[in-house]
C-alpha cells in the first residue's frame, strides 16, 4: 500500500513521520516544494504532487486547513473520478464531516476521518478516528497498523468528533499554558527558568501517567497529594477560588463552538 500526504505542515508532517516507521512507500506534496523535500529527506518518502498522489496512493492524507479543503479537493476530483481501484481519503480537518469530504471530492469515496494532536510528533499522540460505512475492516486494520507509531488510536462516533477534537486536539495548547504557569510560579519563588520548566513538564507527564495506570478518579488522586494543613491544599484552594476547572471547561466549549462553525463554512 502507498501512503500519500497532501500537505507537509506540522500535523501532516508528524503523521508522515509516524507512518514512515512502518513503510517507506510514501509520497509527499506541498504548495512549498522545499517543505515536501525536507519531509521526504526525513522519512525516506518521495516528493510528488497532488494529482499523482490522487491517482496512485491507497491512503490519501488530506493535510490542509478546513478553509482550503474545497479548493484542494476541487483540484484532484477529476483524477479521483478516473480511478478504478480502491483508495481511502484520510481527513484531519476540524469541523468537516465524512459526507462533506465526499461532496467536495465529488464521489461517495471511502473516507476515514481522524483528529490527531501534536504529541503525534513524539509518538504520544491521541488520535480519534471514525470511518465511512464503505471502508472495509481490512482497510481500517491496515490504516491502524501503519498509524501505530503515532500514539493512541481511539474510535469515536462521528457525532462526537467535534467534541473530542475540542478536548484532545486543542488540549495540548491548554496543557502548555498550565505548564507555563506552573513554571512561572516556580520562577517567582526563585527557581531558574530552565529548571522550573523541566520540573513543571515532568510533573505533568508523571501525573498523567499515574492517572492512566492507576485507573483512579482525579478527585482521589488530588486527595492523595493534599495533607490537612499542608502546602498543597493551600494551592488547591487558590485554584478553586480562581475557578480553574470552570476556566478549562469554558476553553473546551469555545473550541467546540468554533469546530461547529468551521463545519458550516464548508
Amino acid at each position: 500500500m502507498t501512503f500519500g500526504f497532501i500537505g507537509a505542515g506540522n500535523m501532516g508532517g508528524a503523521l508522515c513521520k509516524a507512518v514512515s516507521k512502518s513503510t517507506k512507500d510514501i509520497k509527499i506534496a506541498d504548495f512549498f516544494e522545499e517543505k515536501a523535500q525536507a519531509l521526504a529527506d526525513k522519512t525516506g518518502g518521495k516528493v510528488s504532487d497532488n494529482n499523482s498522489i490522487a491517482a496512485d496512493c491507497s491512503f490519501i492524507f488530506l493535510g490542509v486547513k478546513p478553509q482550503m479543503m474545497a479548493d484542494m479537493l476541487g483540484g484532484i476530483k477529476d483524477t479521483l473520478s478516473k480511478r478504478e481501484d480502491d483508495f481511502v481519503l484520510v481527513t484531519m480537518a476540524a469541523g468537516l464531516s465524512i459526507d462533506t469530504i465526499r461532496k467536495l471530492a465529488g464521489g461517495s469515496y471511502k473516507v476515514i476521518r481522524i483528529m490527531p494532536n501534536t504529541p503525534v510528533e513524539v509518538g504520544e499522540g491521541e488520535i480519534l478516528y471514525t470511518k465511512g460505512d464503505n471502508v472495509s475492516e481490512s482497510e481500517l486494520n491496515a490504516f491502524l497498523e501503519n498509524m501505530k507509531f503515532a500514539g493512541n488510536l481511539t474510535p469515536i462516533p462521528e457525532s462526537l468528533m467535534d467534541a473530542g477534537c475540542s478536548v484532545s486536539g486543542c488540549g495540548p495548547a491548554f496543557v502548555y499554558m498550565f505548564i507555563r504557569g506552573l513554571a512561572e510560579g516556580g520562577k517567582e519563588c526563585g527557581i531558574d527558568e530552565k529548571t522550573a520548566l523541566t520540573m513543571a513538564a515532568q510533573t505533568v507527564i508523571g501525573s498523567a501517567k499515574l492517572l492512566m495506570e492507576s485507573g483512579e478518579d482525579p478527585s482521589v488522586l488530588i486527595e492523595k497529594v493534599c495533607s490537612p494543613g499542608g502546602s498543597t491544599i493551600e494551592g488547591v484552594k487558590s485554584l478553586e477560588d480562581d475557578n480553574l476547572e470552570d476556566v478549562v471547561v469554558n476553553a473546551v466549549q469555545a473550541a467546540y463552538k468554533r469546530n461547529i462553525e468551521l463545519g458550516k463554512l464548508s
